[in-house]
């Protein structure tokens, strides 16, 4: 069944969550025959999207999120649809590159890979990949974010979620295996980035939903003693990667 856990917090998503690092762009096209046209799944806000924009001549970027499309970022060969992953608008055979970032682990993946094998193309490219759990380089700050995310929120987040914490190493991903690698995000935050980005997280808006309150308010003072006034401090995403060939 398809999943929007991402509408209600749309404007602090656009603001908060990383984009993704270069190198991860050019080793997905290095594996792309043609660059005609892509599909965004999943798009968000188009984070992705706006990437492959640089590269294609048209991207079909879509989310079941219209809260998350209205924020979304516009290009003139950007076309944004309000559909599922599963069910889509798009022609047969129409795409060279079809992406899901930060969003594979949601999906329903047998109804998502019928729809892939139509609308991609022959000899076409899959590229799925996912952050895991920020890290920052200090050690204080990580066991407050720990604490959140395991003792609090751990059980507010979808079952989808595990697929995260195991990199995809045991997601359905039946295509033709192309060899990938490993990638980081690197970012210097202040506390109020930081703080918007947890705001994001979807077991945090389930958790506000179920019980009325926040649960970084149960983080808050926590936090704030491992943070200094105007501290900027330097994190990394650990990012992977799955590419498959779509062969008909």
């Amino acid at each position: 069944m398809a999943k929007d856990l991402f509408s209600q917090q749309s404007d602090v998503y656009s603001k908060f969550r990383p984009d993704y690092p270069p190198e991860l762009f050019q080793y997905i096209l290095s594996f792309v025959n043609n660059r005609e046209t892509a599909w965004d799944c999943a798009t968000g806000n188009g984070q992705a999207a706006k990437v492959l924009a640089e590269y294609f001549q048209l991207v079909e970027a879509s989310d079941m999120s219209s809260g998350q499309l209205d924020k979304a970022i516009q290009k003139p060969n950007i076309h944004y649809t309000i559909c599922t992953a599963e069910h889509t608008p798009y022609n047969d055979s129409s795409f060279d590159l079809i992406t899901v970032a930060t969003a594979y682990h949601w999906l329903d993946h047998e109804a998502f890979r019928k729809e892939a094998i139509r609308v991609g193309k022959n000899g076409s490219l899959l590229a799925v990949w996912g952050y895991n759990l920020v890290q920052f380089e200090d050690d204080a700050v990580n066991k407050v974010i720990h604490h959140l995310y395991y003792d609090i929120v751990y059980p507010y987040w979808d079952p989808g979620r595990r697929h995260v914490e195991d990199a995809y190493q045991n997601v359905p991903f039946n295509y033709e295996l192309l060899p990938t690698k490993d990638f980081y995000i690197h970012l210097n935050w202040t506390f109020d980035q930081l703080w918007g980005y947890l705001q994001t997280w979807s077991s945090v808006q389930t958790y506000i939903n179920k019980n009325g309150t926040s649960p970084l308010e149960l983080i808050k003072d926590q936090m704030k003693s491992a943070w200094q006034n105007d501290e900027v401090k330097s994190l990394s995403f650990p990012l992977f990667l799955k590419l498959g060939r779509i062969v008909k």
